[in-house]
């Protein structure tokens, strides 16, 4: 297995194919922003983290940066860091309840493997 940092790829190397948002990852975005008006979205980056090698980090977007990419449904903005994109290309960023907690799910094509607690997640 060849290891796989977050700085071996060239981003504008690539054809996006986006991420999505379900219709309940939506609504929770939009209800985290209806608690602060100058918040525009959430940020989706990763991190290099976990004994699988990568995890989702998630944000309040106040200002966006440069180089976030932005994708809108059903009125919520996610934004994504470019370099993240190699690592969460295709990904549907879902909401849901487990239990009693209720939490952000990644639906991630390009995960290979996860770790057993599901924190963190390869890419090969």
């Amino acid at each position: 297995m060849a290891s796989v940092n977050a700085d071996s790829f060239s981003p504008d190397d690539f054809v996006w194919k986006g991420l999505t948002l379900t219709e309940t990852a939506a609504q929770q975005i939009l209800n985290l922003v209806a608690q602060d008006p100058e918040v525009k979205g959430l940020r989706l980056g990763i991190k290099q983290s976990g004994c699988a090698g990568f995890g989702y980090v998630m944000d309040l977007v106040k200002q966006p940066v440069d180089d976030d990419l932005q994708f809108s449904f059903h009125g919520a903005t996610l934004f994504v860091p470019l370099q993240a994109m190699p690592f969460v290309d295709g990904t549907e960023v879902d909401y849901v309840r487990e239990g009693l907690n209720q939490i952000f799910k990644f639906n991630n094509p390009k995960a290979q493997h996860a770790c057993g607690c599901g924190e963190s997640f390869g890419v090969e």
